[in-house]
């Protein structure tokens, strides 16, 4: 249920949520599994088994990081829902869910903008990204992205709260502005033009003095681009944008106050509809990190298996005892 409040008298608007009971369970369900295991993979593949970091590997750990601390959480949101919005916990770990869902959120949308900014010097201006590009400076960008994620989350509002809800408002939409819209505009700007550099004759092309297989490394590569800007649009459209969408106009319904209970049940279920899309980010995340995996560590893997198979047929060939 939700408070409405107009200016001269207050009333209660009655939802039927039913449906969130085994909607939220079973995706937030699907999303720890899948989710887990496969920035598991992500985190051990890049600690265990990534000698040298790269900054597109830097921004992806702390990508899998901000996945892997939320997915921890959604066993309690899962017996939360399940139980009927029945949380037996207390106050500050609930505000510590919320805050972990919005970290969440907001730094893999800016991670995710830091990995486009670099994919987008790397193609546009390849000759300057030698000087601009390092881990160092990746460290520290992933800093100051972590430190804008906790001052911009620092605060805890109470959205069931008529009197606090006009201060929220302004603070949420301040938020998916700086936090949404602007890397949002700011990654299509980057893919614009990358595809326009992409689809240049001369990009790729060149071979130099290896020839052929500089030209099949630049092929690779711009393979490689193509497909990130496919995942990270898809990851936009699909997870970010409808969620950001749905909330804003449920929460503009709520503001306006004059909205009748009907239309702002529907924007209500809209928006918690598109909640566990906004969590799928979570699963689709490591794709991006495996479709950038180092070649070195493909190589490590395939020169493995030969050795096994070495020793496979070195096995067969042995005569048995006399």
């Amino acid at each position: 249920s939700e408070w409405m409040v107009t200016s001269t008298y207050a009333f209660y608007c009655e939802f039927n949520e039913d449906f969130k009971y085994i909607l939220l369970p079973v995706s937030y369900a699907l999303v720890f599994v899948i989710g887990l295991a496969l920035n598991a993979t992500a985190l051990y593949v890049i600690v265990f088994r990534t000698k040298r970091w790269k900054p597109s590997t830097i921004y992806m750990f702390n990508l899998t990081m901000c996945d892997t601390l939320y997915i921890f959480t959604l066993p309690f949101l899962i017996y939360y829902y399940a139980d009927e919005n029945d949380w037996p916990f207390s106050e500050p770990f609930c505000k510590l869910i919320r805050f972990l869902f919005y970290a969440n959120l907001y730094g893999s949308i800016l991670f995710l903008c830091c990995i486009s900014l670099h994919r987008f010097v790397g193609i546009c201006y390849p000759v300057r990204s030698l000087y601009w590009v390092s881990a160092r400076r990746a460290r520290l960008v992933s800093l100051a992205v972590w430190a804008i994620v906790l001052f911009c989350q620092r605060i805890c509002y109470d959205t069931t709260s008529p009197e606090l809800f006009d201060d929220f408002l302004v603070y949420s939409s301040v938020v998916s502005v700086l936090m949404f819209a602007l890397p949002f505009m700011v990654v299509m700007v980057c893919y614009g033009l990358m595809v326009r550099k992409l689809l240049e004759p001369s990009c790729g092309s060149e071979g130099g003095v290896e020839g052929e297989r500089g030209g099949l490394a630049a092929r690779r590569s711009k393979q490689k681009s193509v497909k990130m800007i496919i995942i990270v649009l898809a990851m936009f459209m699909l997870c970010f944008l409808p969620f950001h969408l749905t909330r804003s106009l449920y929460y503009s319904f709520r503001y306006l106050r004059q909205v009748s209970c009907n239309l702002l049940e529907a924007s209500s279920i809209a928006y918690k509809v598109t909640r566990p899309f906004a969590s799928a980010n979570s699963c689709v995340d490591p794709i991006l990190y495996f479709l950038c995996w180092p070649e070195e560590l493909l190589s490590k893997i395939s020169k493995k298996r030969e050795r096994e198979r070495e020793r496979e047929r070195e096995r067969e060939i042995v005569p048995p005892d006399a």
